[in-house]
């Protein structure tokens, strides 16, 4: 039987045959406010119990209004997710300062809009046009790369992806191509390849390399996608666009709002979990000072 990996929560586990399938990518669907980062928290500090260490998170929000990934973390669970500074360019020395493995958190990736008007941040705060994008993208993989790399070759197997805002057509636009990016190219890289890239002279951290081997198939990712639909109804029959990642991920799930009498109610439902039995029912949740609970 294929060993599962725990969302930390135990009522969806269940509804997830026992949990999430191990080297998968989860992708949850949901409008803003609706309890995605609660989630995502949730999975990634279970991995404490679970595998010894806690997840590592990347916040690709680039409209300027926090997320409170700091604040849930540090009520929810006394986390202080510090934030990643290393940067490792060629020829660098590699390894991260003593307490930088404690930095769990990661912005290097907060863009926004359409690949042909990418915008990236401004002195002033805002937002400017960039059209030499990749060149951008290229030079954040300097800190995203060491990131990943090292945490993972330090017992991490857990990684969320929040901020992905809402899109017509996702294959437009910016967010989708980086993290297809992130996952094809580091999170499901090799970590002998990974390290030798990062690590140069390879000749001179051999040894550092394959002390630090991990089986990247091992890697469980969540992302977390804000859309326009509000009501759990659409969302179920949300249609696939072009570019959405959801179309290959392994499992899917969708949290949505409903009325109930008087009141609003918040509700989850797996709609694709391939490999595994799953349940068909749609669970009640509530967002609460203790985080996302069922009753």
């Amino acid at each position: 039987m294929t060993a599962r990996v725990t969302t930390g929560l135990h009522r969806l586990d269940e509804m997830l045959g026992g949990g999430l399938l191990p080297g998968t990518l989860c992708v949850v669907y949901g409008a803003t406010g609706i309890g995605k980062t609660h989630l995502g928290l949730t999975f990634a500090h279970a991995g404490v119990e679970a595998e010894g260490a806690p997840g590592i998170l990347f916040d690709m929000n680039a409209r300027g209004d926090s997320q409170q990934h700091h604040e849930y973390a540090a009520r929810l669970y006394g986390w202080s997710l510090q934030r990643w500074r290393h940067t490792v360019t060629p020829m660098a020395a590699p390894f991260p300062p003593p307490g930088e493995m404690a930095a769990r958190y990661c912005d290097a990736l907060s863009w926004t809009g359409k690949l042909r008007d990418y915008q990236v941040p401004a002195p002033d705060g805002g937002l400017e046009l960039d059209w030499n994008w990749k060149a951008v993208y290229n030079h954040a993989l300097y800190t995203v790369r060491p990131f990943v790399y090292f945490h993972l070759g330090g017992g991490c197997r857990r990684i969320v992806v929040d901020g992905v805002e809402p899109m017509d057509v996702p294959g437009d636009y910016m967010q989708p191509f980086v993290f297809d990016e992130l996952y094809r190219k580091v999170i499901h890289r090799d970590s002998e390849t990974l390290g030798m890239e990062i690590c140069l002279p390879v000749w001179k951290h051999r040894e550092f390399i394959d002390a630090h081997r991990y089986e990247h198939t091992a890697v469980t990712t969540m992302l977390l996608v804000t859309t326009e639909e509000t009501q759990l109804e659409h969302l179920i029959a949300r249609k696939v666009a072009s570019g959405d990642i959801g179309a290959v991920a392994n499992t899917i799930v969708v949290m949505g709002s409903e009325r109930v009498g008087n009141r609003l109610g918040r509700f989850l439902c797996v709609v694709k979990h391939r490999g595994s039995a799953m349940s068909d029912e749609i669970a009640e949740y509530r967002i609460t000072a203790r985080g996302l609970e069922f009753p």
